[in-house]
């Protein structure tokens, strides 16, 4: 599939499925393979976190002891700090991780005209735009601090209607897509860091609704169906935590037991199901950078144009 191409509202959307339907497999296969690792040691850090939330808070709740939670705070206080840093460490590079998946790996499908690369290629350009990737952190967040001011002004202002609620994601989507479109212009190493930050707000503004309408409604339907699939298992979860205690088994261990189960299923769902629809968002932004590009400086059109030029 193209990259560079001009599209309006429908294609933006459609071609994000269109790219998964004949890259999905190669796409996915090296998400798993890059961002595998830090997702399963965030999914049993966080099975040890919830096993404390549910045998400690429930525990000491339906079990009457409300000095429970403190006795066992004094006594882990400091696994718990060693526990929360490492958490917290691996949770900042798993994310600096997958979020720079989407920009590389596309920049690598544009270089190629297709996924014709490897994941030692895909290693390399992480190195190679280290440094890159680290300032525009740096950056981002100082940027970040007034937008975030702004957008957080704008969503209370939304949220006091009903019609405003709805254009939350797409307030949501602008931000996310002006940071990602940043990035995605910064490595390719053609201008500095602030004159990318300008770059990326030229093209979200010269197709602002088209733009943002798609990642906002991709925002919406992943909101949508992380909220499925959390409620579902929840919903049995509660059903029979009830069913125990309707038949008499309300012993502290076993509504803890049936309580850490459910949790435990719900987040890892929840998890692995919000880790890949993110990453289809963010492909949906990569999908807007390219053609928003497209449209600014005609860069598959002028290749036409060579090749045609050279055949002569």
């Amino acid at each position: 599939m193209q990259l560079y191409k001009s599209r309006g509202f429908s294609e933006l959307f459609q071609d994000t499925f269109t790219f998964l339907k004949t890259n999905g497999k190669h796409f996915f296969k090296h998400y798993l393979i890059i961002n595998g690792v830090f997702l399963i040691i965030l999914m049993v850090m966080m099975y040890f976190f919830t096993k404390f939330y549910t045998s400690v808070i429930f525990g000491g709740l339906i079990g009457n002891n409300p000095t429970l939670i403190d006795d066992y705070m004094n006594e882990n206080m400091g696994l718990f700090i060693v526990l929360l840093v490492v958490f917290v460490v691996v949770g900042l590079i798993a994310s600096i991780i997958s979020f720079s998946f989407v920009p590389l790996y596309l920049k690598l499908y544009a270089e190629r005209n297709g996924p014709a690369f490897s994941t030692s290629e895909l290693v390399n350009a992480y190195k190679s735009n280290l440094g890159s990737i680290f300032i525009f952190l740096i950056c981002g967040f100082l940027l970040g601090i007034p937008l975030a001011i702004m957008m957080g002004i704008g969503m209370f202002v939304l949220a006091i209607t009903i019609i405003g609620i709805l254009l939350i994601p797409v307030l949501i989507g602008a931000f996310s897509l002006f940071y990602n479109m940043t990035l995605m212009e910064y490595i390719e190493k053609k201008r500095g860091i602030w004159d990318s930050f300008g770059y990326a707000w030229t093209l979200l503004a010269s197709k602002f609704w088209e733009a943002v309408g798609s990642v906002g409604l991709f925002f919406l339907m992943s909101y949508i169906i992380q909220s499925v699939f959390s409620m579902i298992p929840y919903i049995f979860g509660m059903a029979s935590l009830f069913t125990t205690i309707e038949n008499g088994n309300n012993a502290p261990e076993a509504v803890s037991l049936t309580m850490t189960i459910t949790m435990l299923f719900i987040f890892f769902l929840s998890f692995f199901a919000g880790a890949i629809l993110g990453v289809i968002v963010q492909l949906n932004q990569g999908i807007i950078f390219y053609s928003l590009k497209e449209d600014n400086e005609n860069i598959n059109t002028k290749s036409v144009i060579d090749q045609i030029g050279s055949g002569e």
